[in-house]
């Protein structure tokens, strides 16, 4: 499994915002734009508060096996590879949402005169924030999971011979 890279997810997420900056222009002259979701923020928020405990969980449960305390629970690798998995996904999921909600914010600050629409550019900037909450809490949980290289393993990939 290859790690997700943050250039990655930046370019994903700039991509979405000009798109969905384009959709919500072209949206809005056609009829009237639908609002952002005042539950949006609170569930990306929710999203990287959970990401965050499985990391730091595992990270504690890690570090004691490492140092061999006495009791220590071990991981279960086949966990520890569904965390990476939650974690990525999540990180792509929410660097596309982060996106569509940047580009619809940046889309409603030229509306600001409307009260609603003001409020709703606040919400999206809400969701933008949890939105790289979650970016960041998956790629950090990533960075937990990881194996340590070993580059001195005679047994491994570099000494098998071709």
């Amino acid at each position: 499994m290859k790690p997700l890279r943050l250039r990655l997810l930046l370019g994903i997420a700039i991509v979405a915002a000009v798109l969905s900056w384009a959709g919500a222009k072209l949206w809005d002259s056609f009829g009237q734009l639908p609002g952002v979701p005042t539950a949006a923020p609170i569930v990306l928020a929710v999203v990287a508060v959970v990401l965050l405990a499985t990391a730091i969980s595992l990270r504690s449960r890690l570090k004691a096996m490492r140092e061999r305390q006495p009791g220590a629970k071990g991981v279960d690798p086949l966990g520890a590879a569904r965390a990476v998995v939650l974690g990525q996904a999540s990180a792509l999921v929410a660097a596309v949402v982060t996106g569509v909600y940047g580009g619809v914010g940046v889309f409603l600050l030229g509306l600001l005169d409307v009260t609603a629409r003001k409020q709703q550019a606040v919400t999206a900037g809400f969701a933008v924030l949890a939105g790289a909450g979650v970016v960041a809490a998956g790629l950090w949980l990533q960075h937990v999971c990881r194996l340590p290289e070993d580059h001195d393993d005679p047994s491994g990939p570099a000494a098998t011979p071709r």
